[in-house]
């Protein structure tokens, strides 16, 4: 329940000519949109966070899970609440170039996931995929990342597709804990 209801619109200094809309702030995008934590170029050690990530420990990485060739990782810039990617630790651009095994632990995680996040968050369907290169809308083109977007039934309302705002209900590292509990033994 809110604190406090009015029917009069918060006025703050700033934001332009008053109006009756409230407003939600999402600066955390604005990181993205700058292009902050990207690569300068295509090498691991031109500064890819994926390559960076699994030195860190789960809670600071956003790890979900380890296998022996891939991780699970949220999202810094989540699609939905729950938003995964599952990343090899081998610096590699293309899906061809993973070896049978990783290419069989990426799947395995996949699977994993699926479950995880239908424990944890009741999703009641995925958005599975690679984007392969930057022509193709991958972020960081030279590191393999596959992601698993959980959906819900009516989770498409007006906040997205009108105000071109997502809301997410929970913080990573709270989503982040919930998932790795949920995640398969």
């Amino acid at each position: 329940m809110l604190a406090r209801m009015t029917t009069e619109p918060e006025q703050q200094i700033g934001v332009g000519t008053p109006d009756a809309f409230q407003r939600l702030w999402t600066p955390h995008r604005m990181a993205y949109i700058q292009g902050e934590n990207k690569p300068t170029g295509p090498e691991a050690g031109d500064g890819c966070p994926f390559c960076s990530i699994p030195s860190k420990s789960d809670e600071d990485g956003l790890i979900v899970a380890r296998g022996e060739s891939v991780y699970a990782v949220l999202n810094l810039y989540p699609y939905n609440g729950g938003h995964l990617m599952v990343v090899p630790y081998r610096h590699v651009a293309d899906y061809t170039e993973l070896d049978d095994a990783e290419t069989a632990e990426l799947a395995r995680l996949t699977k994993q996931a699926m479950v995880a996040l239908r424990v944890a968050s009741g999703a009641h369907g995925f958005n599975i995929g690679l984007n392969q290169g930057s022509a193709a809308g991958a972020g960081i083109a030279a590191h393999l990342h596959q992601h698993i977007v959980p959906r819900w039934g009516g989770d498409t309302n007006f906040m997205p597709v009108i105000g071109a705002t997502k809301v997410l209900p929970q913080l990573l590292g709270d989503t982040r804990r919930m998932l790795s509990d949920a995640w398969p033994r």
